[in-house]
C-alpha cells in the first residue's frame, strides 16, 4: 500500500547543465520551505570525460576533477541563493540512474532536471529523469516550465486524482506542499463516458454525464477527507472536468507551480512504471511535475 513520507534531505541530482541548475535552485528553495537538509550529488562513469578536461592532476583523473567542479560550484550556488541551509555534496563513479535512485530511498523528495548534459536540446525529457521518475522508491519532481511556475508565483498546487488515489501518498505529498507554501491545492478529478455504453448500464437510469460527475465527485470526497482533516489551513479548490486526464493536468499545469501524479508501483520493477498521465505530464507540463509512488506488494506465485 502507500509508503509514508519520509524526513530526509531534499535530494538533487546536478550535472552541470543549465537544466540541472534549474533543478538546484528549485531543490534549494524546496529545502528551505520544508526546513530540510539539501544534499547535492552528481554521478557519471568517469571514462565518459576523459581526454574533455585537463588533468589538473595525476592522481585523480580528469573526469572526476570535473565531477568535484560541478559540485563544488553548486553548493557554492545553493550557499548564496540560501545563506544558512545545510549542504552536503557527493561524487558518485557510477551511472546517474542508479546512484539517484539508490540515494533516492532515504529522501524526502529526489529533484532533478528536465534534460541532462550533452542530451540534444530538442528532447522533451531526458533518459535518466525518465528512469528515475519511473523507478523511484519515493516522491521524484522532475523540474520543468516557466519562470511563474519555477519562482511560485500562481501559488497553487495542482493535484490530479483516479481511481487509485484514495489514501495515496500523492494526496498527502500535495497537501503537504500546499501547507508549506501556504497556497491553493487545485484537486481535478477528469472522467469519461464510455465510448460504448451498455444501455442497461446502472447508471444511465439518469442522466449519464450528471452520473459520472457525480462519480467523480464522490472519489474526490473520499480521496480528500482525511487529508482536509489533518491540514485544515489549505485552501482547497475541487472540480470535475470530463476529459482524458492527462490532456486535463496539463492543460491546467499552466496556471500551478506543482503538478502532483500518482504512479502505481509494483514489488517486482520490469519496466518503466509511469502510467499515461504522469508520462504525459513529465513531456508537457507547463510547471515541474511530482510524480510520488503508490506501492503494491509483488503478485504471489498463483497470481501471475
Amino acid at each position: 500500500m502507500g509508503s509514508s513520507v519520509v524526513a530526509g534531505p531534499v535530494i538533487v541530482g546536478v550535472d552541470g547543465s543549465d537544466a540541472s541548475l534549474t533543478a538546484l535552485d528549485w531543490a534549494v528553495d524546496e529545502a528551505v520551505r520544508h526546513g530540510r537538509p539539501l544534499r547535492i550529488v552528481h554521478a557519471s562513469l568517469w571514462e565518459r570525460y576523459e581526454g574533455v578536461v585537463p588533468a589538473l592532476s595525476t592522481d585523480r583523473p580528469s573526469g572526476q576533477v570535473l565531477a568535484e567542479n560541478i559540485v563544488g560550484a553548486a553548493a557554492d550556488r545553493a550557499r548564496r541563493r540560501a545563506p544558512g541551509l545545510a549542504v552536503t555534496t557527493d561524487v558518485l563513479a557510477e551511472d546517474a540512474s542508479s546512484a539517484l535512485l539508490r540515494e533516492g530511498q532515504e529522501a524526502m523528495v529526489l529533484v532533478v532536471g528536465s534534460r541532462g548534459r550533452g542530451e540534444l536540446a530538442g528532447l522533451l525529457l531526458g533518459s535518466v529523469s525518465l528512469v528515475v521518475a519511473a523507478r523511484a522508491h519515493g516522491p521524484v519532481v522532475v523540474v520543468r516550465g516557466d519562470r511563474h511556475a519555477l519562482e511560485a508565483r500562481h501559488q497553487r498546487i495542482l493535484l490530479g486524482i483516479g481511481d487509485h488515489d484514495v489514501d495515496a501518498p500523492a494526496v498527502r505529498f500535495a497537501f503537504r506542499e500546499a501547507a508549506a507554501r501556504d497556497a491553493e491545492l487545485d484537486v481535478v478529478g477528469a472522467w469519461r463516458r464510455p465510448a460504448h455504453e451498455p444501455v442497461d448500464h446502472p447508471l444511465l437510469s439518469g442522466e449519464p454525464a450528471a452520473a459520472y460527475a457525480a462519480r467523480a465527485s464522490e472519489l474526490l470526497d473520499k480521496a480528500l477527507e482525511p487529508m482536509a482533516r489533518e491540514y485544515p489551513q489549505v485552501r482547497l479548490r475541487r472540480s470535475t472536468v470530463e476529459g482524458p486526464a492527462h490532456r486535463v493536468l496539463t492543460e491546467r499545469s499552466a496556471a500551478a507551480d506543482l503538478l502532483v501524479v500518482g504512479a502505481r508501483r509494483h514489488g517486482r520493477l520490469l519496466g518503466l512504471e509511469l502510467g499515461r498521465i504522469a508520462h504525459r505530464a513529465l513531456h508537457h507540463a507547463s510547471c515541474p511535475v511530482a510524480v510520488v509512488p503508490l506501492h503494491h506488494p509483488a503478485p504471489t506465485e498463483g497470481e501471475q
